[in-house]
């Protein structure tokens, strides 16, 4: 079979394990089990955790000792078990630990999965930087599929979501021992030190200025990266206190709507290559940071009515803002670091964007949304909430701007 028809594959059920539950989970939280909302951050926050301790770890793991398949595979049917026991959960300290279980798996099968398509693809004499990006674009697919069949079905507030994502996780564990062996490439010498056995040299990049200032507004804008996802589907649903908006098609179809994002994350993926190479590394992230300006803007001004057009032009713009940090992140992070820490580069990048920042961002943002944006009946006021996450965007993109210092040449094809 076609590698990269076996790539795409992979890709697709990565991000529809996600896909299942992740935007709709805050329905489930808040609508089926009326939990509060400081717990629900406790809950995203887990994402953060879980991105902390993982991927590092996994990743000197596929780099040392362990093929990078399988323990992809390994990681993906651990997760499925997890997720199949948390509809049996009633209240929200067990939901909290067991959903932290499934995440402990799930979160370093992100920067596994990229490590795993680099190595095939360079074993295979692929261009990744051109080759790479097709095949994770139907990662977007997955995850958009995952979310019209969550609420096609009926089940955007039901237990069915977690049983969905466990069985394409299943799927997808079984599938990944079948993929072409990416073995590790860092092993072991006697004669190294204890840092070089331990397979924590990828830390060191932490002592070059660029890499270091990339790391670090990596996990400020990691912050933003899940509010959306946190938030959207509970701020469009919950319209439906308004009775003019009670009946509209944003209320009644809002995971469809918020689609549109991942929808919008399929075209945005084929162009980077084309704006990598023409703009550059600080270019593409500030670009992406100011997109999340207006993506909180938009949705701050957005209703189901002549707002609407303001609700989808911030769905479009989500496929900017999340692509162009993301992907462009992970592929500075290949193409500027040695192949024998492949693995742990790639994770500590997870560590810093989706560990430290969605941690500090799922938490934060909850408590200050209770605190700050919530009434004592329980109403939340979201024009608030998504003014305050756009200044929070703007200002990291201004600093950026101004501290992240790398020179590129535009590239004239």
């Amino acid at each position: 079979m076609n590698v990269k028809f076996r790539l795409t594959a992979m890709s697709f059920l990565q991000f529809f394990v996600w896909g299942a539950w992740l935007i709709t989970v805050g329905n489930y939280w808040f609508g089926t089990k009326q939990w509060s909302g400081a717990q629900f951050g406790a809950i995203f926050s887990t994402l953060g955790i879980s991105s902390i301790i993982m991927p590092a770890i996994t990743g000197i793991i596929a780099d040392k000792w362990v093929n990078a398949e399988k323990l992809y595979g390994a990681l993906h049917i651990l997760g499925a078990l997890a997720l199949c026991y948390l509809p049996q959960v009633d209240n929200p300290t067990t939901f909290y630990y067991v959903i932290f279980a499934a995440m402990l798996c799930y979160m370093p099968t992100i920067s596994l999965s990229n490590s795993v398509a680099y190595s095939i693809l360079k074993n295979n004499n692929f261009d990744v930087v051109k080759v790479f990006p097709p095949i994770r674009v139907w990662g977007t697919v997955g995850f958009i599929a995952a979310m019209w069949i969550t609420n096609l079905t009926g089940n955007k507030a039901s237990v069915n979501m977690f049983y969905l994502a466990a069985l394409a996780a299943f799927v997808l564990g079984v599938y990944s021992f079948t993929l072409p062996k990416c073995p590790p490439q860092n092993l072991i010498d006697n004669k190294a030190n204890w840092t070089e056995k331990l397979g924590l040299n990828a830390f060191k990049l932490f002592g070059t200025y660029k890499m270091a200032l990339f790391f670090i507004f990596s996990m400020f804008l990691g912050g933003a990266l899940q509010l959306t996802n946190m938030y959207g589907d509970v701020y469009l649903s919950e319209f439906a206190n308004v009775p003019a908006y009670a009946d509209s098609f944003v209320v009644k179809y809002s995971t469809i709507i918020l689609s549109i994002s991942q929808i919008s994350e399929t075209l945005f993926i084929l162009a980077i290559p084309f704006f990598l190479k023409r703009f550059g590394i600080k270019q593409v992230m500030l670009i992406s940071m100011l997109a999340w300006v207006l993506r909180f803007g938009l949705f701050a001004y957005g209703n189901p009515m002549d707002g609407l057009w303001m609700i989808i032009a911030s769905c479009i713009i989500y496929g900017m803002a999340f692509d162009f940090f993301n992907i462009s992140g992970s592929l500075f992070v290949e193409t500027t670091t040695d192949a024998s820490i492949r693995s742990s580069a790639q994770g500590l990048f997870m560590m810093m964007s989706n560990g430290f920042g969605a941690f500090f961002g799922g938490l934060v943002s909850g408590m200050i949304i209770d605190a700050y944006f919530t009434s004592s009946a329980g109403t939340r006021d979201w024009h608030g909430i998504w003014l305050a996450f756009a200044i929070y965007a703007l200002v990291i993109a201004v600093l950026f701007a101004v501290f992240f210092k790398h020179k590129h040449e535009p590239i004239n094809d």
